[in-house]
């Protein structure tokens, strides 16, 4: 019977590989929201194209509980999940939060009790140490964060995480951009939005190893960078500049010295390396310009963000 009258909360979970999680997850959140009143909760489980059983366990939750799913046909990341899980939503508000049970669950009852309190359009958690988390792993992401902050158009705070619960207003707002290469923590910047943020401190996973590697969180840094700062082809047009500048600078002063004190043989090492210099600079010039020109060709293509094998969505 539905619940006529009662705000509608969608709980958005991206799932990859997590079979082993899928119960725990459900019987703790499920011990959360049945303490929370007022509210008709819906869980929209996405499967990125896992390997193990995690669509099954999915299948297998609850029937009481209204449980719908997305299966993709193969592996499209964790950002395509979101928004897939957005894309779906329906409800008076969003919640996002990951099945490895890092995103305590008991914190949705402090978000809807922010977003009621203060009429915010959004409340997110944020880690406030990374306590059990590889050391470089660590450093890498805080030097990330003040990278990012100084030379992007967004802020985005030290520790941010995707668990956060959003009005249909910012839902809206974040599905209009069906770009193809995302990166969900600058969009959630990018909208705007009142944003209300909640401390947490750093969980480890109840079972498995994380999905992210080092090669796959540098990639997603890279990713976020290049998506919301036009900072590195600025540098390209100063160091093409100052380079053009320095040589004009050099040929005179060769010019005077020639004039003054006669020819002066050059030295062969010394030019090999001005040589080498150079070209490796240039190379690294044009890589940056091939990044941005690359995902312009790869947006202009206009392929779906994800593909869906199957769902029960459509049942309703």
């Amino acid at each position: 019977m539905e619940n006529i009258g009662l705000k509608t909360i969608d709980i958005i979970v991206p799932c990859y590989n997590e079979g082993e999680n899928i119960d725990m997850f459900f019987n703790e959140t499920q011990g959360v929201i049945s303490s929370i009143t007022g509210y008709s909760f819906r869980y929209i489980f996405i499967d990125d194209g896992s390997c193990d059983d995690t669509l099954e366990k999915i299948k297998g939750l609850d029937n009481h509980v209204k449980i719908k799913y997305i299966s993709f046909s193969r592996n499209f990341g964790k950002e395509a999940a979101m928004y897939a899980g957005l894309r779906a939503s329906r409800g008076d508000y969003a919640v996002i939060i990951d099945a490895d049970l890092q995103h305590p669950p008991g914190l949705m009852a402090e978000m809807i009790e922010t977003i009621e309190e203060t009429g915010c359009d959004s409340c997110a958690a944020r880690r406030v140490s990374r306590k059990g988390e590889p050391r470089l792993r660590s450093l890498f992401a805080r030097a990330f964060y003040r990278i990012m902050n100084r030379y992007s158009d967004i802020e985005i705070l030290d520790g941010a995480v995707d668990f956060r619960m959003m009005n249909r207003k910012m839902v809206r707002a974040i599905v209009s951009m069906p770009e193809n290469q995302r990166f969900s923590k600058g969009i959630f910047a990018w909208v705007g939005f009142d944003t209300r943020w909640i401390e947490f401190e750093n969980v480890k996973r109840i079972s498995g190893e994380s999905k992210w590697s080092v090669w796959s969180l540098t990639k997603y840094a890279i990713d976020g960078f290049i998506d919301f700062a036009a900072s590195p082809l600025k540098f390209v047009g100063v160091f093409g500049s100052v380079t053009a500048i320095g040589s004009v600078l050099y040929l005179v002063i060769e010019i005077l010295k020639t004039l003054i004190m006669g020819k002066d043989i050059p030295g062969y090492a010394s030019t090999i390396c001005l040589i080498l210099f150079f070209g490796g600079l240039i190379t690294t010039v044009l890589s940056v310009m091939g990044e941005y020109i690359g995902r312009m060709y790869m947006e202009t293509k206009g392929r779906p963000i994800y593909i869906e094998k199957e769902s029960n969505i459509d049942e309703d």
